[in-house]
């Protein structure tokens, strides 16, 4: 053996033997998400969104959980490492399949849901995938009668993106096919406002960090404002995720937050089931957002 072959082999020896817990670690995520990647180890649920207000129903997140593991105890552990991993494509692919063809179960089980709108969680890696570009996706909405102006890509900015000037050419690509874009997790970091900027989405949807206790921190509702006030000159619709308290709900109003989501509203369940608005006062001027 050659003496630089021999050292080179030492080296990868001493990689392994440095590295052994987190190679194996590695290994075992990735035979559990193997092992997660069954319809049956996936509960999917429905949350409602609500216009603030006339308290209507225009639509409904889709949120897949896949059962607890000793590595994936929580969704969040799941989904941070997926967004981290070479497996993001085929696990949105995946996710992405679930959630539609459940969906138009409960659609032809409740048609009443119909006109509503549906919002589905990508990550903005996933929309390069070719099986999103050659239309793969109008194909299966084709097959579960589904339409894709009634569809919502919500782009959930796990991993920052890189070109904006391709991602925007990729984003006018799904528009012409008829899809909306919904940016999530908007004034929570510098990536998010300048996907705002770059894209003006036709949904915004404020982080639930800036909704919590709204009524009692000024900062919070600077930018909230502040983001109202592009939204209104974008043409943009906004969402308030994560709302809890009838206190935030009633400074939401008071703001002229269009849409909104949270327990307070309506929590996820695995039925299509509208969500209601308590009674509050100051009304809103209805906006068609469907």
């Amino acid at each position: 053996m050659k003496l630089n072959t021999m050292i080179s082999y030492i080296n990868y020896l001493g990689y392994l033997r440095s590295n052994r817990d987190f190679l194996f670690q590695e290994f075992k995520r990735k035979e559990e998400l193997k092992e997660l990647l069954q319809a049956e180890k996936v509960n999917t649920v429905f949350q409602p969104i609500l216009s603030l207000g006339d308290g209507d129903t225009v639509g409904f997140e889709i949120l897949n959980r896949p059962q607890k593991t000793e590595l994936f105890p929580t969704v969040e552990n799941f989904y941070d490492y997926v967004s981290k991993s070479q497996n993001v494509l085929m696990v949105e692919r995946f996710l992405r399949n679930l959630s539609l063809e459940r969906y138009s179960e409960q659609i032809k089980s409740s048609p009443c849901h119909n006109d509503q709108l549906v919002f589905l969680n990508i990550q903005p890696q996933v929309l390069a995938d070719p099986a999103y570009l050659s239309g793969k996706t109008l194909e299966m909405l084709a097959i579960h009668n589904l339409s894709p102006e009634k569809v919502v890509l919500e782009l959930t900015e796990k991993e920052a993106v890189i070109d904006y000037n391709l991602f925007k050419k990729m984003i006018e690509h799904y528009r012409r096919q008829g899809f909306r874009i919904a940016v999530d997790d908007a004034g929570t970091g510098y990536n998010s406002l300048k996907t705002l900027i770059s894209l003006k989405p036709e949904f915004i949807k404020i982080d639930k960090s800036l909704i919590r206790d709204i009524e009692q921190n000024p900062s919070q509702q600077h930018l909230v404002e502040l983001l109202l006030e592009f939204a209104i000159q974008s043409d943009t619709v906004v969402i308030a995720e994560g709302i809890e308290t009838l206190a935030e709900l009633r400074f939401l109003k008071k703001l002229g937050v269009h849409l909104g989501q949270g327990y307070a509203l309506g929590k996820p369940q695995p039925l299509l089931k509208n969500g209601q608005l308590p009674l509050l006062t100051n009304p809103i001027v209805r906006k068609n957002f469907v």
